[in-house]
């Protein structure tokens, strides 16, 4: 992309989050004013007992983030655009003031991301573009009313709703420049322990919960398996790539509707851009869940331990994680890197 693309990607994300940011107004306000439905107020009162807890028992930061509501009129606030190789699952990078470098370039808009999706798949990109519920600015928002609760999420289920919160506050908590996966994993982490610690007292939504993540972890099972047998085709003869990856998203695609139920449209359209992110987001998770163990289930020393994971290289921080869950360096994809 050019230097003027670049420009013009920050000005509608600096626009695009401003616009957001305007359109909110303070939790309390919204309950006091008699015309907020019932069932939306309900969910603010909840969303800020979420808060409280992220803050006092999961040691997440104390700030002003999700302290406000914003209906914004459309099921998303940003539309991500996310590219792999042909024959490969090296995420396609971008880079952002303050953030680093990451394996995604976000959108205010979906007709301007799927136009920039449609240039990368000309230049032999494999692209999707996702529609993402929530965003972090990683606290420097702060001056601004902090990153809001949004129309796109608040009516989730009470376990979904508490690991929207933690895993977009985990992101203000620890944040390594250019390591997308290992970002993402911390965050999955702490979403799903978190989520488990608040719905602790409630048996209901805690099955509720727990049922929909053992239908992720089916679809998460199949998935990776794809992504293996996927690596196994790539790293053949050059020749034989194109047949085999067919070969293999077809199988997943017949064998979705019984094995992950739910998710057969995901695997209707994936391709290589679809398995890169998904394993950037859930690799490394049960390496932090063994982290988690490991320091005593303490949550200061938990985020503690993380951070002096930071300073390394993205190879020697998955090598600290894979020796602390048991395990070895595997052929995983190591940290996204600049690839355009």
């Amino acid at each position: 992309m050019s230097g003027c693309s670049t420009l013009g990607h920050w000005g509608q994300a600096a626009g695009g989050h401003l616009a957001v940011t305007r359109a909110a107004k303070p939790v309390d306000d919204w309950l006091a004013d008699p015309a907020t439905p019932p069932a939306l107020a309900a969910r603010l009162k909840l969303s800020q007992q979420m808060r409280d807890f992220a803050t006092t028992q999961l040691a997440l930061p104390d700030n002003n983030s999700y302290r406000r509501y914003a209906d914004i009129g459309r099921t998303a606030v940003v539309w991500n655009v996310i590219a792999a190789p042909e024959f490969g699952f090296q995420l396609k990078t971008w880079c952002y003031p303050l953030m680093g470098c990451a394996g995604y370039q976000g959108w205010f808009d979906h007709d301007e991301a799927q136009r920039h999706a449609d240039a990368l798949k000309v230049e032999g990109w494999e692209v999707q573009v996702q529609a993402i519920p929530a965003y972090s600015t990683l606290g420097w928002s702060r001056w601004l009313g902090g990153d809001p609760l949004l129309n796109t999420f608040i009516r989730y289920p009470e376990g979904e709703l508490a690991a929207m919160i933690f895993h977009e506050l985990a992101h203000q908590r620890v944040y390594a420049s250019d390591d997308t996966g290992f970002n993402e994993a911390y965050a999955s982490a702490v979403e799903l322990l978190g989520a488990r610690e608040w719905l602790a007292a409630k048996p209901d939504a805690l099955a509720a919960f727990e049922t929909g993540r053992a239908r992720r972890a089916r679809f998460q099972a199949l998935a990776r398996e794809g992504r293996e047998r996927l690596k196994a085709v790539y790293a053949g003869p050059a020749e034989a790539r194109p047949e085999g990856k067919a070969a293999v998203l077809a199988d997943l695609r017949e064998r979705a509707p019984r094995e992950a139920p739910g998710y057969e449209a995901w695997f209707q359209r994936a391709n290589n851009a679809s398995f890169a992110i998904l394993s950037a987001y859930d690799e490394l998770v049960p390496a932090f869940e063994r982290l988690f163990e490991h320091e005593g289930r303490d949550w200061v020393r938990f985020h503690a331990a993380v951070e002096r994971l930071v300073p390394l290289s993205g190879e020697e921080r998955r090598a600290t994680l894979r020796s602390l869950a048991g395990g070895t360096p595997d052929e995983a994809d190591p940290a996204p890197r600049q690839t355009r």
